[in-house]
């Protein structure tokens, strides 16, 4: 396929936007790098219909209307090939109750859960499921919006509250202690397991995008057969999906070395900040070298 005009689609409306506009900015100026012709187009303030006038899209929004199969559902519908997965797996990846059915079925390990809503917050119901604490999250959101961890009664509540503001759908999850993992993909192959250590008592918003004290690294420790499981779970759980082009999949590993997927993420954040680029670098990819292998992924 050849590609010269692209259309590079950041910021949105989604809590992400700021996310949005980082990650694309650096994506555009890379795609200039690259010698493409390329056009900055804000989904909140322009027409989408007049992406047919371009050879592709480049998709660098996160959260809903982004990263969750609509902008993906207009661009197959206006036949404009674009970056990453197509709609129907945008969709069930940015969904985890939908993730979690998938890998349960496909044998996948991944936390134990409940669907929450106004007339079941049974704290003692949920605890002998789930334990003590537990994690509350909404099923449809990116960048750990509305994510909280549970101690107790009173937390049930205002927890439940805030991710209700996200999605409709919320979910109860079992509290995974241990380490936590990623793993970047990019075609049909892995860039390596990366390590997020954080103070925080779980990878949430501020240790994504503010904290300096969050840290990615390669786990040396880890026997390589380790690692390689990592990386076979991480493509399965991609691949079952129906994903493609590129992505980054999460995982905990308990203290019995257990791994539990966590989420797959269709559109990685581009931004200084963030895991995929990272994970590019250690695998001996440039920047721009890692954005060009993604357009030339394109469908």
């Amino acid at each position: 396929m050849l590609i010269k005009k692209i259309a590079l689609l950041s910021g949105g409306d989604s809590e992400e936007r700021d996310i949005s506009i980082k990650s694309g900015l650096a994506v555009y100026q890379a795609l200039k790098n690259l010698n493409y012709e390329v056009s900055l187009i804000d989904p909140k303030n322009s027409n989408l219909c007049s992406l047919v006038n371009f050879d592709a899209a480049f998709i660098c929004l996160h959260g809903k209307n982004g990263e969750d199969g609509k902008v993906q559902s207009l661009l197959e519908l206006l036949k404009v090939p674009f970056t990453g997965s197509a709609s129907t797996a945008s969709m069930l990846a940015m969904n985890k109750f939908y993730s979690k059915l998938i890998w349960n079925d496909r044998a996948l390990k991944t936390p134990q859960f409940l669907i929450l809503n106004k007339t079941n917050l049974d704290y003692k119901k949920i605890i002998t499921k789930l334990g003590d604490p537990f994690i509350v999250k909404p099923s449809s959101s990116g960048s750990s919006f509305g994510i909280n961890l549970v101690k107790n009664k009173d937390d049930l509540i205002s927890a439940f509250t805030d991710a209700f503001k996200y999605d409709s759908i919320v979910i109860a999850e079992e509290f995974i202690v241990g380490r936590e993992f990623t793993v970047s993909i990019l075609g049909n192959k892995s860039l390596g397991v990366l390590e997020i250590s954080s103070k925080n008592e779980f990878y949430d918003y501020n240790a994504k995008y503010v904290s300096n004290e969050t840290v990615f690294s390669k786990p040396i420790d880890l026997n390589p057969t380790v690692l390689e499981e990592m990386e076979n779970i991480a493509l399965s759980a991609f691949t079952s999906i129906g994903c493609r082009g590129w992505g980054r999949v999460d995982f905990m590993m308990d203290k019995e070395f257990n791994l539990h997927l966590i989420e797959v993420n269709t559109v990685p954040g581009m931004t200084d900040h963030s895991l995929f680029p990272l994970a590019a670098r250690h695998a001996g990819l440039s920047f721009e070298q890692t954005v060009h292998h993604i357009v030339d992924l394109i469908e």
